[in-house]
C-alpha cells in the first residue's frame, strides 16, 4: 500500500489530466550513509534518532519532506531522504557529502556520504531486448509487443467517477481519459473490478471489495509503439500528484513497468472471457443448486411445520381432555365441599347460638359482679377518705406543734445568743477598761521615773558641791577616803531617795546594784506587758468575729432544720446549764479581773505583771472551753436535725 505525502511546493509539477486534477511530479531522492565508530566501552550505543537529527540540522534551512532509515548495522546507518524539488538535491548533497558529525560522549567523528538516489525504471533497451529475445512473443500481435504499461499503487479515489455511488471504486473510463494524453488507448484492464478474477489464473489478482483497498493496479494498452514509449519516458522518475480545489496537493509513488505477461493479448482476453463464462455458468449452477436446496429446505420446513402443528393439535386435544376431566373432578369435589360447608355452617350456627346464650349469661354475671365491686370500692374509698382526713388532721396538728416548738426553741436560742453577746461585750468593755488603767499606770510610772531622775540629778549636783567644800578643809583618814571616792555621796543620795539609811560602802554598792536591776526589770516588764496586752486585744477581736460568724451560721441552720421533741428538750436543758455556767464564769472572771486590777494597782509592778499573765491565761482557757462547748452543742443539734429529716 502506497502512502500519500503532502506537497507544499508544486512548481515542478507537470499536468497529466486537467479534468481530474492529476499531475506528475519529479522524484527527488538521495541516499545518506553515516559511518559509525567502533564502540570500545561495553553497554554504550549510538542513537539512530540522534544521528537523524544531526543530518536534518546539517541541511538547514532546507528540510526533508521524508527521511527514513533504510538499513542500520554496527558499521553504518543508511538513510533515504526525499525533498520536494529536484533543484534542491545538489545543494543538499554539497552540504552532506564528505562532512563529519560529532556525537556527545564519543571522541571519534562520524563520516557522512551522500549521493543522489537512482530511480529503478525500465529503459527502451530493456523492453526491446526482452521482446526480441522472448520466443513465445509475436511482435505482430497486440499484447505480445511493447505496447502495454503495468501500473501499481494507483489511489482508488483519484480514478473514481465524480458523484459516484462508490467513491472508493476506480473507473476504466477515468483511467482511459487520463492516459490518453500520451496517445490513443487500445484497451485497459483493472483486475479488481472483475469479481471472477480471483478464481481465474491461479488467483493472482486482487479483486474489488467495497472499502477493502485504497490502491489498485491497472493495465493500459496503446495502439502504437510511439505512444507507449512516450508514456514510459514521461512517467520515468515521476510520482503521481493530486491537486485539490482548495490548492492543497498530495503525492504518492507509483510503480510503472512494461507488461511481460501478455495480459491484454487477444488470446489472454479470450481465455479470461471463457473462464468468466465458465465461472458465470458455475455461478448459475451454484445459484440453481442453492435455489433447489433452498426450496427443498423450505419444503422440509413446511412438512416439519405441518407435523409440528398436528402434534400441537393432538397435544391441545389431550390437554383439553385433561382439563375437562379435571374440571369434572373439581365440580364433583366442589359439590361435596358445598355439602360439607352447609353442614358445617349449620353446626357453626348452632354453636354460635349456644355461645351467644352463654355469653349473655356471663355478661349478666359480670354486670352483677361489677356492680358489687363498684359498691365495695365506693365503701373502701369512703373509709380511706375518712382515714386520710384524720391522718391529715393529725399531721397538721403535729406540724403546728413542731412549728411552735421550733419557734420557741429559736426564741430561746436567740435569747441565749443575745446573752452570750452581752457577756462578750461586757468582757470586751472590762478588757478595755483594764487596758486604760494599765496605760494610766504606765504613764504615772513614766512621770515618777522622770521626777526621780530630776531629783537624782539635783542631789548629785548638791553632793558634788558639798564634797568639793570638804576637800578644801583638812580632815582625818576618814575624810580623805570620802573625798577620794566621790560616788559615796551619790549612793547616799540614792539611799535617801529610796528611803534607806546610810551605812558602810558595801551596803551602798548593794543598794546601787539593786536600784539598777530594779529599773532594768521594770523596763523589761513594762515592755512585755504592753506586747501581751496588744496580742490579747487582737486575739479577743478575732474570737469575737469568729463567734459572730458561727452564731449566725448556727442560727441559719437551726431555722432550716427540725429536731425531735425529746432531743430538743435535752438540748434546751444542756443549753440552760451552759448559759448559767457561762454567766457564772463571766461574773467570776469579771470579779476576779476587778480584784486583780485593784491588787495590781496597789502592789508592785512585778507582781501585777505576773498576775495579769495568770488571769489572761485563765480567761483564755475559759473562753476556749466555752467555744468547745458551743461547737459540741451545734454538732449535736445538726445531727439530730439530719436524723429527723431522714426519718421524715
Amino acid at each position: 500500500m502506497t502512502m500519500t505525502t503532502i506537497v507544499h511546493d508544486t512548481t515542478e509539477a507537470v499536468c497529466l489530466s486537467a479534468e481530474y486534477n492529476l499531475y506528475l511530479k519529479p522524484i527527488a531522492k538521495m541516499t545518506v550513509s553515516v559511518a559509525l565508530p567502533q564502540l570500545k566501552l561495553p553497554g554504550k550505543s549510538i542513537s539512530n534518532w540522534e544521528v537523524m537529527e544531526r543530518v536534518k540540522a546539517m541541511v538547514a534551512p532546507e528540510q526533508f519532506s521524508a527521511l527514513r532509515i533504510s538499513k542500520s548495522t554496527m558499521d553504518f546507518i543508511r538513510f533515504e531522504g526525499e525533498v520536494e524539488n529536484k533543484t534542491v538535491v545538489k545543494g543538499l548533497l554539497s552540504r552532506l557529502d564528505g562532512k563529519t558529525i560529532k556525537l556527545s560522549g564519543f571522541t571519534d567523528v562520524l563520516k557522512v556520504r551522500a549521493v543522489e538516489n537512482k530511480v529503478e525504471f525500465p529503459t527502451r533497451h530493456d523492453w526491446d531486448s526482452f521482446f526480441r529475445d522472448a520466443k513465445d512473443m509475436n511482435e505482430t500481435l497486440p499484447g505480445e509487443r511493447p505496447d502495454t504499461i503495468h501500473l501499481e499503487g494507483l489511489p482508488c479515489r483519484w480514478f473514481s467517477q465524480k458523484d459516484s455511488q462508490f467513491p472508493d471504486r476506480p473507473s476504466e473510463e477515468v483511467l482511459i481519459a487520463v492516459f490518453q494524453t500520451f496517445g490513443k488507448v487500445r484497451n485497459v484492464d483493472i483486475p479488481m473490478l472483475d469479481p471472477y478474477r480471483e478464481e481465474m489464473m491461479d488467483k493472482n489478482f486482487s479483486t474489488f471489495s467495497f472499502g477493502g483497498h485504497l490502491n489498485f493496479e491497472a493495465f493500459v494498452q496503446y495502439q502504437e509503439y510511439g505512444f507507449f514509449t512516450k508514456a514510459m519516458d514521461t512517467l520515468r522518475g515521476m510520482k503521481l500528484m493530486l491537486k485539490g480545489e482548495d490548492g492543497k496537493a498530495v503525492a504518492c509513488n507509483i510503480k510503472v513497468t512494461f507488461d511481460t505477461s501478455k495480459h491484454l493479448s487477444d488470446a489472454a482476453i479470450k481465455k479470461r472471457n471463457l473462464e468468466r463464462l465458465k465461472l458465470q455458468e458455475l455461478e448459475k449452477q451454484r445459484e440453481e443448486q442453492k435455489r433447489r436446496e433452498k426450496e427443498e429446505e423450505e419444503r422440509r420446513k413446511e412438512e416439519e411445520r405441518k407435523l409440528k402443528k398436528m402434534e400441537e393439535e393432538e397435544k391441545e386435544r389431550k390437554r383439553e381432555e385433561r382439563i375437562r376431566k379435571r374440571e369434572q373432578k373439581l365440580r364433583e369435589k366442589e359439590e361435596r365441599r358445598n355439602v360439607k360447608k352447609v353442614r358445617r355452617q349449620q353446626e357453626e350456627e348452632q354453636k354460635k347460638l349456644q355461645m351467644k346464650i352463654a355469653m349473655e349469661e356471663r355478661r349478666l354475671l359480670l354486670a352483677q359482679r361489677n356492680l358489687e365491686s363498684l359498691r365495695l370500692v365506693a365503701e373502701l374509698l369512703a373509709r380511706a377518705k375518712t382515714l386520710k382526713q384524720h391522718q391529715e388532721e393529725k399531721e397538721k396538728a403535729e406540724r403546728e406543734k413542731q412549728e411552735r416548738q421550733e419557734q420557741a426553741r429559736q426564741k430561746e436560742e436567740l435569747a441565749r445568743l443575745q446573752q452570750l453577746e452581752a457577756c462578750r461585750r461586757r468582757q470586751e468593755e472590762e478588757l478595755r477598761r483594764v487596758e486604760v488603767e494599765k496605760q494610766r499606770a504606765l504613764e504615772l510610772q513614766r512621770r515618777e521615773k522622770e521626777l526621780r531622775d530630776k531629783l537624782l540629778s539635783n542631789l548629785i549636783k548638791k553632793s558634788s558641791e558639798e564634797t568639793a567644800g570638804v576637800v578644801r578643809e583638812p580632815a582625818g583618814l576618814q575624810g580623805s577616803e570620802e573625798a577620794s571616792d566621790p560616788h559615796c555621796g551619790m549612793l547616799e543620795v540614792l539611799g535617801r531617795v529610796n528611803g534607806l539609811e546610810p551605812g558602810n560602802g558595801k551596803e551602798k554598792q548593794v543598794s546601787e546594784a539593786s536600784v539598777r536591776s530594779k529599773t532594768l526589770s521594770k523596763k523589761s516588764s513594762n515592755d512585755k506587758h504592753e506586747e501581751m496586752v496588744k496580742n490579747r486585744h487582737g486575739k479577743e477581736q478575732t474570737r469575737g468575729h469568729s463567734r459572730r460568724e458561727r452564731s449566725s451560721h448556727s442560727r441559719g441552720r437551726q431555722r432550716r432544720s427540725q429536731s425531735h421533741s425529746r432531743r430538743r428538750r435535752s438540748s434546751r436543758s444542756s443549753s440552760r446549764h451552759r448559759r448559767s455556767s457561762s454567766r457564772r464564769r463571766c461574773s467570776t472572771s469579771s470579779s476576779r479581773e476587778r480584784s486583780w486590777s485593784s491588787r495590781g494597782r496597789s502592789c508592785s509592778r512585778g507582781r501585777s505583771h505576773g498576775r495579769s499573765r495568770h488571769t489572761y491565761s485563765r480567761q483564755r482557757s475559759r473562753s476556749s472551753s466555752q467555744h468547745r462547748d458551743h461547737r459540741r452543742h451545734q454538732r449535736r443539734s445538726g445531727s439530730t436535725k439530719r436524723s429527723h429529716s431522714r426519718r421524715r
